[in-house]
């Protein structure tokens, strides 16, 4: 019954595991891809006026946007970009925005992580269960496909809401979960990192990452339904297969209560053989004294059958004497004339 209840839980849990690793691998993905591509965060310096907002040449900050993606990828611990500004070389970040950035790269490494993590249950799940042990058939897989995608949708419908009514709040309520100190609070008088990434390049980025999403879901949800529309089985094998599960289900539960009726006869048993076992184990000795009378109660049990024999005897009736025979009278002898 364990072994039973075992076998069904473990692709039960495979199966969860898949329908969330699936959103996972889609958000980290779009959020590596744009933490990745320089060309993007070189857009956005453009625009939203960064070079104006911190007095330094787009080239400087296109390099500087440079050492930080390579910064997220590599295992340097520090932050250090060094920029022409007025003639003079200088540090681009401030010594807050340098600790701030190595707790963004721990941020941003649990993310490749996880997206790695993701990716590969996704294909091992795919490789085991339907390519090479067959447990899950392409229907199952699509099925559960969807369930993925539906799961990521809500996340990703859920997110833009926020987005759009308060993202403001929203950011900075993410940064007190992420961040156990309050470097990210930054100045946007003074601090070179939120004037080239200001709110509005983050929500942005925000709507990026969401909206990717949702185009990849589409792409998923075409193809798992397509591939469920073209292989749906006729009605009759239809009803053939739902009957034939029925029948499964029920072959399952008898079996199991077999299992249960099997393990209560195995019980008994060794509660018979544990008794005789007792039994077995006893001295023969006390089973001989147990088992035979004493010669002690035997003269006692001689004396009380003699006893009841001689009562026996006086309650029995007395036999009467015989009646005395009639005499006949004296006289002469008769005879004929």
């Amino acid at each position: 019954m364990t072994r039973m209840s075992g076998m069904r839980i473990l692709p039960a849990i495979a199966s969860v595991g898949f329908v969330l690793a699936v959103p996972i691998l889609l958000f980290t993905t779009n959020i590596r891809f744009l933490a990745s591509d320089t060309g993007y965060l070189e857009g956005g310096l453009r625009r939203h006026d960064a070079a104006e907002n911190t007095g330094i040449a787009l080239n400087e900050l296109d390099y500087a946007v440079g050492a930080i993606v390579r910064y997220f990828e590599d295992d340097a611990d520090t932050l250090r970009i060094l920029v022409f500004t007025g003639g003079q070389e200088t540090a681009l970040f401030s010594e807050d925005e340098t600790l701030h950035m190595e707790d963004v790269k721990g941020l941003m490494r649990t993310i490749f992580r996880a997206n790695e993590v993701a990716l590969g249950f996704v294909l091992a799940y795919v490789a085991a269960t339907v390519l090479w042990a067959g447990e899950r058939s392409g229907r199952t897989l699509a099925k559960e496909t969807l369930a993925a995608v539906g799961a990521g949708a809500l996340v990703g419908v859920a997110v833009g809401i926020v987005a759009l009514v308060g993202f403001d709040g929203a950011w900075n309520q993410l940064h007190e979960v992420l961040f156990t100190n309050d470097l990210w609070l930054l100045d946007p008088r003074t601090d070179r990192l939120i004037q080239m990434f200001p709110e509005t390049f983050w929500a942005e980025a925000t709507f990026i990452v969401v909206g990717m999403a949702l185009a990849e879901a589409v792409v998923l949800v075409g193809a798992a339904g397509g591939y469920l529309w073209f292989t749906r089985p006729p009605r009759a094998e239809q009803d053939e297969q739902e009957e034939e599960g029925a029948d499964d289900d029920e072959a399952a539960e008898d079996e199991g209560k077999e299992e249960e009726v099997a393990d209560s006869d195995d019980s008994d048993e060794e509660a018979v053989s544990e008794v005789s076992e007792t039994v077995e184990d006893e001295p023969e000795e006390e089973r001989l004294e147990d088992e035979e009378p004493t010669d002690e109660t035997e003269p006692e049990e001689v004396e009380d059958s003699a006893g009841d024999e001689e009562e026996a005897e006086d309650q029995a009736p007395q036999p009467q004497p015989p009646p005395p025979q009639a005499q006949p009278p004296d006289g002469p002898n008769s005879g004929s004339i």
